[in-house]
């Protein structure tokens, strides 16, 4: 049965798991309460995501291997996805089981919509005569002016719904109708001209940074220095260091300092005032000396450590 609805977070944590099939990492990167905001519309077929933040972060996503994804805009500030800033009218077109940094600089608007890989395929192939496959790696697109204009129509229609009319999605006729008319449009738009296909040196760039990502996961219990962190990933220091600018906006260093914050952040969040200590929850994340770790911590979050591990007595 299809439907829909708007949920808000407080825990960056639960926001992230609430994205179906889709793995998602959240490092937040700046101070601040952390709020998130997701509206779901799930027909069928096609599933439809809208999703705000309002704190600068970084995104980490692997996509499932059997649905196409596309990612879009989905407001006046946008998410910036492998490190290009999408213009209102463009799209990404992510490909099968793909991994992908996004990135904002604070609050930011974005969608994304994803179909089965067999149904897309089929469906596009009934309506041009030719199947549209998936691409082996993100290509961005622009629709023409008028595929552009009924796609973001559709989606305006489709949200509300989803946010403030959800019996009506439950009406077979209505579900399929809205489906349709949304995957013709989605269809539309991919026919239409590229308007620029990421530069391989970027592709090669954000293969990287999956390498980068396997490594820390691999190491999550362990602080690497920088010569045996690029001996892992198997690229020059220069070169890892190019590619986390480019695409993560900080440096390798910077990165790694931010996640295991967020772990300590995460941690803080679910002890028990009264039995944990912040000193040992420092310790389980690799933070050694306490006094740099509340410093480096006030900074990133805007509070101390036993301020957030004192915050669940109150909740």
């Amino acid at each position: 049965m299809a439907k829909g609805g708007t949920s808000t977070f407080s825990d960056p944590d639960a926001y992230a798991a609430a994205f179906g099939d889709v793995r998602l990492n959240l490092t937040i990167t700046g101070a601040g309460n952390f709020k998130g905001r997701l509206t779901r519309l799930k027909l069928e077929h096609l599933e439809a995501y809208w999703r705000c933040e309002n704190l600068p972060r970084i995104a980490y996503f692997a996509l499932p291997s059997d649905r196409i994804y596309l990612s879009f805009p989905a407001g006046i500030v946008s998410a910036i996805s492998s490190g290009l800033v999408l213009r209102k009218d463009e799209m990404v077109f992510h490909g099968c089981g793909e991994r992908v940094h996004q990135r904002s600089k604070g609050e930011c608007w974005w969608g994304l919509i994803s179909l089965p890989s067999e149904q897309f395929i089929s469906s596009s192939k009934a309506m041009t005569g030719l199947p549209i496959t998936p691409p082996p790696a993100s290509r961005i697109l622009r629709p023409s002016r008028t595929s552009a204009s009924r796609f973001q129509s559709l989606l305006r229609q489709a949200r509300k719904l989803a946010e403030t009319r959800q019996k009506l999605i439950e009406v077979p006729e209505v579900a399929r109708a809205l489906e349709q008319d949304m995957l013709h449009a989605v269809i539309h738009c991919l026919t239409a001209d590229e308007a620029a296909d990421i530069a391989k040196t970027r592709h090669h760039h954000a293969a990287v940074l999956v390498r980068f990502e396997e490594v820390l996961t691999k190491h999550v219990d362990q602080k690497l220095n920088m010569p045996a962190l690029c001996a892992e990933v198997g690229v020059a220091e220069r070169t890892l260091r190019m590619c986390c600018a480019e695409i993560l906006g900080v440096s390798p260093t910077r990165y790694l300092l931010l996640r295991r914050l967020n772990r300590a952040r995460a941690a803080l969040r679910c002890a028990n005032p009264s039995t944990a200590s912040v000193a040992g929850i420092a310790r389980d994340n690799q933070f050694l000396e306490f006094g740099r770790f509340a410093v480096a911590y006030r900074a990133v979050f805007g509070e101390s450590p036993s301020t957030t591990l004192q915050r669940n007595l109150l909740e």
